[in-house]
């Protein structure tokens, strides 16, 4: 029998549509497999790990059968407690399979400490971002008596006198001590201003 007979015979036809049947069946087969050892469809809610102690947190994530790996601390933050998670991924309610690893990050004990700015003899406008980059807070201003007005003449916190450099924790709140633009400058008194004016009449 030639190739071309054998090509357009009942028995070649038979054994294709065999062939084809095998490789559905591997196909299906090998899918279900997959399906079976990645845990396809099998997947938990991300508990929310935030405010949590890592001690309790990693209760929580065993019961969920998770895993979680501490990335780093963060800068405090005071709507935390000291040493509780602040963020994580995966996100809170966001599904993952079992074995999923939660990464964490976790508050610090407290502020650190940062250098005051030298903010002295500038501006009030100017010395707002220099105390905002260094993480502090602008608390109290006041005025004396100084030829140039809104000019930082001398910085405080918590009633100490602050100079360049001083080390202070992170937040805090700084009273600034302006100058009121008034001092070479005395107003005329009411009489000065008649008597000016009856002698020019």
């Amino acid at each position: 029998m030639s190739l071309k007979d054998f090509l357009q015979s009942k028995v070649f036809f038979k054994q294709l549509i065999i062939a084809l049947v095998i490789i559905i069946v591997i196909v299906f087969a090998l899918l279900q497999y997959l399906s079976y050892a990645t845990n396809h469809g099998e997947e938990i809610p991300v508990p929310d790990l935030r405010k949590m102690t890592v001690d309790k947190a990693e209760e929580t994530l065993e019961a969920a059968k998770l895993e979680y790996v501490v990335l780093d601390t963060v800068d405090f933050k005071a709507d935390y407690p000291a040493y509780t998670i602040v963020q994580q991924d995966p996100l809170p309610k966001v599904n993952v399979k079992n074995g999923r690893k939660v990464y964490v990050k976790v508050n610090s004990a407290g502020y650190a400490k940062v250098s005051m700015p030298d903010i002295i003899q500038k501006t009030y406008r100017a010395s707002l971002p220099l105390l905002k980059s260094a993480g502090l807070e602008e608390g109290k201003k006041t005025y004396k008596p100084y030829l140039a007005k809104d000019v930082v003449l001398e910085v405080w916190q918590n009633g100490k006198k602050l100079k360049a450099g001083d080390k202070i924790l992170k937040a805090s709140k700084i009273d600034l001590v302006l100058g009121d633009g008034k001092t070479g400058y005395e107003e005329p008194e009411t009489e000065d201003i008649i008597e000016d004016r009856t002698e020019t009449e």
